[in-house]
């Protein structure tokens, strides 16, 4: 399931990094923070870290962009995960 979100996770993230103006970006922003519901659910804060950080070295590597800023779509998820 992991290796399924994290693809669908990069597909999202570099969609809203290469058109900001999309009419779409809100609808991946909100898949965006359902998929950090169910890592949360699925495995806590950890599963959460080791997601995004895969997620952030295979975005700057491929598009040169940082998705940093997307970490933020899943704070409230748990006390522990503040962006």
């Amino acid at each position: 399931m992991d290796a399924m979100l994290e693809e669908e996770m990069i597909d999202l993230i570099t969609f809203c990094l290469q058109n900001p103006n999309s009419t779409e970006r809100e609808s991946k922003k909100s898949r965006i923070s359902q998929i950090g519901s169910e890592l949360y659910s699925d495995g806590g804060v950890d599963a959460m870290e080791n997601m995004f950080f895969v997620i952030q070295n295979r975005i700057i590597e491929e598009i040169g962009k940082d998705p940093k800023s997307f970490r933020a779509l899943w704070n409230g998820i748990s006390q522990e995960w503040k962006y």
